[in-house]
């Protein structure tokens, strides 16, 4: 992608030399490419932590394991000292150092016990151990894992600083007239927003109505499309995940003709935009730099990819 939009990028005419229709296509394009790869940088961000956190439960894991076995082990060797001290006698041995029929049976319950609990420590040390090989070979995985996850943070986010700022350059090409359009907000939109956490999350995403769209900013004074919506949620007591990619799992799926208020709007094949529903009609979202969050007609955002009721 990054090698295409490089070629879009040189090839470009100047300008002046295109009509201020086509520069602004190209901006919005450059815009959708760069929000694409701000997802997918913060996606990898939040794959890495998840990584380095199993890495670390798997280590300490490995250590509990240890640390019982050991402790089973200690029993096993006094279970063990006891048989070579004469504890473990045979049948044969039992029956003629008995005083009587009794001490024959007490001698020979105390062998069992002897023996049954030896077994039984033995066992407890190995699953121990088993357990410790375990977590040691998942930490192993982990920690590999998480050290791919690393490079491919880096080369995601040199792909989203190249696609971010052949965007931002772009946009100083464009005429003074079209940047006021882009960020003419109109009158704000309010509404009686509905009792619960969606009308919750809708008043505060429309309360932000105005503010400015920064690449992979998390508020409170800039947003992108995906960090307003997990902020409105939060702000009604409901966690969701940061990426488009995650919020277009939760919930669950509802139908162009059911949209309600609070419901989170995901866009692109690729799923890499989000607004949320004001009503039927109308959503209000981050949209991209250079246009502040407002309220939009639902389908002129993008094409829709799938609808998501978060509550309820």
């Amino acid at each position: 992608m990054a090698a295409v939009v490089a070629a879009t990028v040189v090839s470009m005419p100047t300008a002046h030399a295109q009509p201020a229709d086509e520069a602004l296509k190209t901006y919005t394009e450059l815009t959708h490419h760069a929000e694409k790869l701000t997802q997918d940088h913060l996606k990898a961000q939040g794959d890495l932590t998840k990584a380095k956190t199993i890495v670390g439960l798997a280590t300490e894991a490995e250590k509990k394991a240890l640390a019982e076995s050991e402790q089973y082990r200690g029993q096993v060797d006094v279970l063990t000292t006891a048989s070579f001290e004469g504890a473990r006698l045979g049948n044969l041995s039992a029956f003629l150092t008995s005083t009587s029929q009794q001490d024959f049976l007490e001698r020979m319950q105390a062998m069992n016990i002897i023996a049954s609990d030896h077994n039984a420590a033995v066992a407890r040390m190995n699953a121990k151990l088993n357990a410790a090989q375990k977590a040691r070979s998942d930490a192993t995985a982990a920690a590999a894992a998480a050290e791919k996850l690393v490079t491919d943070v880096s080369a995601r986010k040199a792909e989203m600083d190249q696609q971010v700022a052949a965007a931002r350059t772009k946009y100083q090409s464009l005429s003074a007239p079209q940047k006021q359009t882009l960020a003419t907000t109109g009158p704000k939109v309010t509404v009686n927003a509905p009792a619960g956490a969606a009308g919750k999350a809708l008043d505060f995403a429309l309360s932000q109505q105005g503010k400015p769209y920064v690449f992979g900013s998390n508020g409170p004074d800039s947003w992108d499309c995906s960090s307003l919506t997990q902020a409105s949620y939060r702000a009604a007591g409901v966690s969701i995940p940061r990426v488009t990619y995650d919020q277009a799992k939760i919930g669950r799926a509802v139908g162009r003709n059911e949209v309600a208020p609070g419901d989170l709007i995901i866009y692109y094949s690729g799923q890499s935009h989000v607004a949320m529903a004001v009503d039927s009609v109308r959503a209000v979202h981050a949209s991209t730099e250079g246009i502040p969050v407002k309220v939009a007609n639902i389908d002129s955002i993008g094409p829709i990819s799938v609808i998501r009721r978060v509550v309820g």
